[in-house]
């Protein structure tokens, strides 16, 4: 895995050719247990290094189509496996609403509009959020949503969007799902995508 932005973040990703961008996985290394979010297939390597970094006890799933190798990794480490709320997935033996903080420090939103119903972001400790598939990045620096086509309700998506940006104004890294994470300014990235709605 890579080491992120601080010292209890990892990540490890796989390029998507099809999209032409990388999809992403974030490790949040805790005394109390590790959490993975949205964790894809690990590779040997990434397999010890994760292991070696303590137990995994929460794996947290932002949409179904983020599920990947969510199950397969809690049924091998024995973490608890949470999910969207809204999506009724019976995958998550554990669900999550919007405004819920199921760890100390993590706390989580539910988005509307996007390809699935639901989908949560994740902000731990103020200021490092991690979005599944609607908040993106396909060019380095720049954040954009989930386009048009996907989007269930563009305007709901945008609102919602807003509002997680204004309720949490210190965030300054956004890890992002899919693309290029931002690793400082973030919060500037993030109302720079909303100028641009």
């Amino acid at each position: 895995m890579k080491a992120l932005h601080r010292p209890e973040f990892w990540g490890w990703t796989v390029f998507n050719p099809e999209r032409n961008l990388d999809f992403h996985s974030v490790l949040w290394v805790r005394p109390e247990g590790n959490c993975a979010f949205d964790p894809l297939p690990l590779s040997e390597h990434d397999r010890a290094h994760l292991l070696s970094l303590g137990s995994l006890s929460h794996i947290f799933v932002s949409n179904a189509d983020h599920l990947r190798d969510a199950q397969a990794l809690a049924e091998q480490t024995g973490a608890q496996l949470w999910g969207p709320a809204a999506e009724n997935n019976s995958a998550y033996p554990h669900t999550l609403q919007d405004g819920d903080q199921p760890l100390p420090g993590l706390q989580v939103f539910a988005l509307q509009g996007s390809k699935t119903p639901g989908e949560l972001a994740f902000v731990i400790e103020g200021h490092t959020l991690i979005t599944g598939d609607l908040i993106r990045a396909h060019r380095a620096g720049q954040l954009c949503l989930l386009p048009d086509a996907k989007l269930s309700d563009k305007a709901a998506a945008q609102a919602s969007v807003r509002q997680l940006v204004a309720s949490r104004p210190e965030i300054e890294t956004v890890l992002v799902g899919d693309g290029w994470p931002i690793f400082g300014q973030g919060q500037q990235a993030l109302q720079q995508m909303i100028t641009a709605f």
